[in-house]
């Protein structure tokens, strides 16, 4: 192969010109030694070139070029071709390396093809030996070399000639089919029956650094030569395959995206000219869908920005996914307020009563609602928070109304959530930007009147990321929601359609300023009659269905219903009821799979234990009497109610009171009180008897569960009371109430569950503050008439029905002991 092939586009002239080399040689020789020698021929320059001996080039110069080179070779026509190893281009000084070869002129012609360049000539020249260059002189303006030739040991053998041959010829075809324009020059080194002919042919088609190069031609074995190149050849193949095929796949897929491009842009022209434009949104620009959208004005220029930052960056681009799924939140949210439609109340009361067995109170505040909602249909009403104990059906109260109204129904629930973000969305500046749960609410409703349930909202915490109930302020103010602000959405959105319906175990854990926002409906625990409605008009069927069951197939008797509430659930709603019913579903089901039992299968009371285990829950039933300082108290808990017995004894000491049984700060300021109060009304009691080197011992059983609030003044009075009076009170007597230290009894909460629980444990009489009697009307007649209810305004009046003890008003007992255990109750 020649020189033409490495530079395929440029003449040696011009490669003399590009590189810098013509006028350096007549560059001032002072670092060369200026002395005459023998074996002395001129240096000829053929830039960035490593020729091997047995090698042919024909190089094209223009006159000026040609006659400077015929003054450089010495008569017979031989120069030396010498490669700069390092060139100083300041002050033209010129480094070597130290092996060339010896070049001779065997022919010069004009060229007349080319008439654009003005006396071209073009030499052929031929490599014959390769010198090591001693010393390099100057002379007449040219560099020449003092020289003694390299003999070539060539020691091949005819096999390894044959070998090397074959396995140059096989990679030097394998290089040919990546490359084009090279049939000639790989017939011409195929030609090649001598390995140092072959490996002057093919040393062009190396693809090698100039040094790396120069180290083969001072290889003095022609054998390790050859070798060498067919490795570096092997290597290049190797590399070109690799090239070729990623080019290949970027060709092909740059072909595709072409492709489909123009076929796009065709079927687009098509169908316009045969009127066939398919109108879906898949098919329109995002400027079609925002105009057909019709969206608020500042919302339909916000979108029409981002749909030109679309349009200005083009495809392929990085922010391209950002942008686009922005658009498409925008078209896929409601923006238009709908027509709502006519409420209907006598239907609203169906489905609440069809859903929800008892919950009075609530239904009837929720049509109070409604019917405001009727009357003013734009009005922008307060929020509903429904708060209670789990399972009492708040969320399922939701769904009510979304039926009962023909809205469509979302659910968020909001517990866990510690990330303002998550309420108002991300700014779309960060990495995987969202909008918040408000927005993908909306847009899964499709609507802008939604029944929008958030759960849980008591279960949010304030972390380093903000406070996600300060965002919900502006959600959930009807004074605000109007243009709720969504940091993706970056434009205003109108929530004030949307009946907001919030949900809470506790107020405790809801902070104020939410609060305020907020219309409280309280869910009181179920009863025990309530709990076997539902669980028969509801619970029963529902899971009777999710088990592939019918009432066919499972009966469960009245008596098992009320067993199941009784012993194995011990809650305020229904949902651990509903697992006890399942459990039994479970294993009616493998009866009738696995033993083909008759059907329906009844279950009764006796079969809950074969089935569930051993009873889960116990309730505190009275005892026949109570001894003296034993007193039953009433507590409300978050699963319901409970009563409590509060128990004291004397110990000798110095007129202490000691506490136990986990009692919280105010429990203790309670009793305190109480002994206080016992002091300060029983001192002639406690003058007669020797309490002042007693010490009071209070316990309070269920030592491992905290105990706390006020309610408990009036038993722990009554207890003591009874310990120092040495008189019991009756077991079928409770009270609950707040003492102050004037002797007042104050209002407490949870009376509903607390004389529930009361009736649950056979208790016939309760003692309350006489404001709580109007709580009352609250508690289920069923369990109301069954007991006898008596209002205290005072501690005196709780001592005398407890104890018998009839004391003047405001004024210190001063009876004996005697007299006292003389009374009557």
């Amino acid at each position: 192969m020649t020189q033409e092939m490495e530079n395929e586009n440029l003449s040696f002239t011009q490669q003399l010109r590009k590189d810098g080399f013509i006028k350096d040689i007549d560059t001032n020789p002072t670092c060369f030694d200026d002395t005459d020698s023998q074996n002395q021929l001129p240096i000829i320059f053929i830039p960035n070139t490593i020729l091997l001996p047995h090698t042919d080039i024909t190089l094209n110069l223009d006159k000026q070029h040609t006659d400077n080179l015929l003054h450089t070779v010495d008569d017979n026509n031989h120069g030396i071709i010498l490669t700069p190893k390092k060139l100083e281009e300041g002050n033209g000084n010129v480094e070597f390396y130290d092996v060339g070869v010896i070049l001779e002129i065997k022919s010069l012609t004009e060229d007349k093809e080319n008439e654009l360049l003005p006396e071209e000539y073009v030499l052929e020249l031929k490599v014959k030996d390769k010198v090591y260059v001693n010393k390099i002189l100057k002379k007449d303006g040219f560099f020449h070399a003092q020289y003694k030739i390299l003999p070539e040991e060539n020691t091949l053998t005819e096999d390894e000639i044959t070998e090397l041959n074959k396995n140059i010829d096989e990679t030097v075809l394998e290089i040919a089919k990546f490359l084009p324009n090279t049939d000639k020059y790989t017939r011409k080194i195929l030609g090649k029956l001598d390995t140092q002919d072959k490996l002057a042919e093919v040393f062009p088609f190396l693809k090698v650094p100039i040094n790396k190069k120069q180290e083969l031609l001072e290889l003095d074995s022609v054998k390790i030569r050859a070798l060498k190149v067919i490795q570096l050849l092997l290597e290049q193949k190797d590399a070109i395959g690799i090239q070729m095929e990623l080019a290949k796949k970027l060709n092909k897929k740059m072909n595709e995206t072409h492709k489909n491009t123009l076929l796009r842009e065709q079927m687009k022209l098509i169908q316009e000219e045969l009127n066939m434009t398919d109108d879906t949104p898949a098919h329109k620009t995002y400027r079609e869908r925002i105009k057909d959208a019709q969206l608020p004005k500042e919302v339909e220029e916000a979108a029409l920005e981002e749909v030109t930052k679309l349009e200005r960056q083009g495809q392929n681009n990085a922010e391209e996914n950002i942008i686009r799924n922005y658009l498409d939140t925008i078209l896929q949210l409601p923006w238009h307020k709908e027509e709502n439609p006519t409420i209907d109340i006598v239907k609203a009361k169906k489905q609440l009563n069809d859903d929800h067995y008892g919950l009075k109170k609530v239904k009837t505040r929720i049509i109070q609602h409604l019917t405001v909602l009727k009357m003013k249909k734009d009005k922008q009403g307060s929020i509903l928070l429904f708060v209670g104990p789990p399972g009492t059906g708040k969320t399922s109260l939701g769904k009510s109304i979304a039926a009962a109204l023909e809205r469509p129904y979302v659910r968020v629930s909001l517990g866990g959530v510690n990330d303002e973000s998550e309420i108002r969305g991300h700014r779309r500046t960060y990495l995987g930007a969202l909008p918040g749960r408000i927005i993908n609410g909306m847009k899964k409703a499709g609507k802008t009147n939604p029944v929008f349930v958030l759960d849980e909202i008591d279960k949010m915490t304030e972390s380093l990321n903000g406070n996600p109930t300060s965002a919900l302020l502006e959600v959930l103010d009807p004074e605000q929601n109007d243009s709720f602000s969504d940091n993706y959405l970056e434009v205003p959105y109108d929530l004030s359609d949307v009946f907001f319906i919030g949900t809470a175990n506790s107020l405790q854990d809801i902070p104020g300023p939410l609060r305020d926002r907020l219309e409280i409906i309280e869910l009181d625990s179920y009863t025990n009659t309530e709990k076997h409605h539902i669980a028969d008009e509801h619970l029963i069927k529902e899971v009777l269905l999710e088990h592939g069951l019918t009432e066919d197939d499972l009966k469960i008797t009245y008596d098992a219903i009320d067993c199941l509430i009784e012993k194995y659930t011990r809650e305020s709603g229904v949902r651990g009821l509903k697992r006890e019913i399942a459990a039994i579903a479970r294993y009616v089901t493998e009866k009738i799979v696995v033993d083909n039992v008759e059907r329906p299968y009844v279950v009764d009371e006796n079969m809950l234990y074969d089935i569930l285990g051993h009873e889960k829950s116990h309730y505190d039933k009275v005892p026949d009497s109570n001894p003296p300082g034993v007193v039953t108290g009433l507590a409300w808990t978050p699963i319901g109610g409970d009563i409590l017995f509060i128990e004291a004894v004397l110990l000798p000491g110095e007129e202490k009171l000691k506490l136990t049984g986990q009692l919280g700060d105010v429990m203790k300021e309670s009793a305190q009180i109480a002994q206080s109060l016992i002091k300060s009304r029983l001192v002639t009691v406690l003058k007669d008897s020797d309490i002042e080197k007693r010490d009071i011992h209070i316990h309070v059983p269920a030592g491992s569960i905290p105990k706390d609030g006020p309610s408990a003044g009036v038993t722990l009075l009554t207890t003591i009371a009874s310990l120092v009076t040495n008189t019991p009170v009756d077991s079928t007597l409770a009270m609950t109430g707040e003492i102050s230290l004037r002797g007042k009894v104050l209002p407490v909460g949870g009376i509903k569950e607390k004389v529930i629980a009361a009736h649950r444990s056979g208790i016939k009489t309760v003692l309350l503050p006489e404001e709580n009697m109007k709580d009352l009307d609250d508690v289920p007649c069923e369990v109301k008439d069954d007991m006898t209810f008596k209002p205290m305004k005072t501690v005196d009046e709780v001592l005398y029905e407890a104890l018998g003890l009839k004391l003047p008003e405001n004024k210190p007992l001063n009876i004996s002991i005697d007299e006292i255990n003389k009374v009557t109750p």
